[in-house]
């Protein structure tokens, strides 16, 4: 009996595979629990609409992607820090303060967990570069420059 499965299956496939299995394992195990249909006429028209719609979104957002990677590469974000007469900074700079300075300084709002430091705080004035991962196919570098808060 062929089954189209609507998730990950381990041993078996990936969600909208079309796989052969026992009559038994399909009747009484993957379509009551929920992780297969069977694979008719119309339920493989609707997966390949459903795959068309998918790769659709996936090329609209890889196009996002790209288009804002071209803008973060090469820009730097300065980020103003107390700090203490020998330069080390009163509490650290993190990925959280990173995302608000650039959605600050050049208008680009990226979710803070796409944003990596190499170090997970900043804790001294200087520069540093954060890796933006926008995409699995686009990552950029962002040059953070850490200087002491005027007063």
């Amino acid at each position: 009996m062929e089954v189209i499965l609507k998730q990950d299956v381990k041993n078996l496939g990936y969600a909208d595979d079309i796989v052969k299995v026992k009559d038994g394992y399909a009747r009484n195990y993957l379509i009551p629990q929920g992780y297969a249909v069977l694979a008719t006429e119309p339920n493989r028209k609707m997966l390949a609409e459903t795959i068309k719609q998918r790769a659709f979104k996936a090329e609209k957002i890889r196009k996002e992607a790209e288009f804002l990677a071209g803008k973060i590469e090469g820009l730097t974000v300065k980020i103003a820090a107390k700090t203490s007469d020998k330069g080390t900074i009163f509490g650290s700079v993190t990925n959280i303060d990173v995302a608000e300075a650039l959605k600050a300084q050049h208008d680009i709002e990226i979710d803070r967990r796409q944003i990596s430091l190499k170090d997970e705080h900043i804790k001294e004035l200087g520069n540093y570069t954060a890796m933006v991962d926008l995409h699995k196919e686009f990552k950029v570098s962002l040059n953070i420059e850490v200087v002491a808060e005027e007063a």
